[in-house]
């Protein structure tokens, strides 16, 4: 019996509260989602200096864009004269610029203000400290990482979730990740707390439930513990099971750089605070999420393949039905269980077993999170 009361074999979650308080979420948008490195679009999907994308993280908008010399940057979404919205599309292009619709406040694709309404009649105006409000970008697995922060902390910090989880950064650089295209996309509106959604993709206590096909792929998913319990480890395919596809049949082309020990198997990695990352031989599954409000969360799920594979037109279907077979139906159990974190009887939380137990380091995190920006 442990010192909460509980027998040795069982750790307590998060309290109920954890997922349902708006104020709980608002402190997580500030201390966790504009503190961290939040993984904002797909590198490919800014192709051209002028493109761009507005992404919410946490409770600000931000606009990334490709600037003319091909680097990425990214900006508060907010004019710096009167606080108007900038772009208010999600996707786009510009030829050169960004203009406010408000009082035509101009910007380059650098952030710089360029023009505006009689501003050559106020030379004092300094157009670079007058510019857009610039926020910290990275790019790493194809994808453009942003920091709110105004000392953003290493990006070594997201690059260790990666080591804790495979052992080293080889492993995934195998996938060669950053030259793979987008096959297909699909985007979730899922009506549960974004932590709901963690907990459920690091631990398969609930595979064997809800997951058949999953597990007929993968089948020592059956016995509940998850390949993310283990360093290094990757699930093997059954025997019988040719690819990572609904039916087990033939996937598509190999990625070559993946070895001879990663074949035949599948690795997922949790990198916090928001990504979920799913390896198999043939493909890469990379999840996003935007948490919403506390009750809602929007994830964005990309499934990438060799470039010939996707240009050639050959048919991805298969492989993209297995997982996002997997996603309704672990999203499913998700909102299933939101409306119950507001109970009397969830008051206090719920358990883990010890299938689960790594889920406590994850809520220690959050807790050392939050923590960390309260006053002393």
């Amino acid at each position: 019996m442990t010192a909460t009361g509980l027998p040795d074999s069982l750790i307590a979650t998060l309290p109920g509260s954890a997922y349902t308080d708006p104020g709980i979420f608002a402190q997580e948008q500030e201390h966790i989602f504009e503190a961290m490195w939040f993984c904002a679009v797909r590198s490919a999907d800014l192709a051209r200096p002028g493109a761009f994308r507005t992404v919410e993280v946490g409770r600000e908008s931000i606009l990334i864009t490709r600037a003319r010399d091909n680097s990425v940057r990214a900006f508060f979404n907010i004019c710096r004269h009167r606080g108007a919205k900038l772009c208010t599309a999600e996707t786009g292009e510009v030829k050169r610029a960004f203009q406010c619709p408000y009082h035509a406040w101009t910007y380059d694709l650098t952030g710089k203000l360029v023009a505006a309404p009689n501003l050559t009649k106020m030379p004092d105006i300094d157009r670079t400290a007058y510019g857009l409000a610039t926020v910290a970008t990275r790019e790493w697995l194809g994808y453009v990482w942003v920091c709110l922060a105004e000392k953003p902390p290493p990006f070594d910090e997201v690059v260790g979730d990666v080591i804790a989880r495979l052992g080293d950064t080889d492993s995934i650089e195998h996938y060669d990740i950053d030259n793979l295209e987008v096959g297909k996309r699909i985007v979730y509106d899922v009506r549960a707390n974004w932590k709901l959604i963690v907990e459920n993709f690091m631990e398969c206590y609930h595979c064997a439930t809800i997951h058949p096909e999953l597990t007929e792929v993968l089948p020592e998913f059956a016995d509940g513990y998850a390949a993310q319990f283990y360093v290094g480890h990757g699930a093997e395919f059954g025997s019988g099971i040719k690819g990572f596809t609904v039916d087990g049949s033939e996937g598509l082309d190999r990625i070559p750089g993946v070895t001879a020990d990663q074949d035949r198997r599948y690795y997922a990695i949790t990198v916090r605070p928001q990504v979920f990352i799913n390896l198999v031989p043939d493909h890469v599954i990379f999840h996003r999420m935007y948490p919403v409000a506390a009750d809602r969360t929007v994830v964005e799920c990309d499934w990438l393949y060799l470039k010939h594979v996707v240009e050639s037109g050959k048919d991805v279907s298969r492989s993209v039905e297995l997982f996002d077979r997997v996603n309704r139906q672990d999203f499913d159990a998700c909102e299933r269980c939101q409306p119950a974190m507001s109970s009397r009887l969830y008051a206090k939380g719920g358990v883990l077993v010890p299938s689960e137990h790594h889920i406590g380091e994850f809520h220690a995190f959050v807790e050392k999170r939050l923590g960390a920006g309260r006053p002393q």
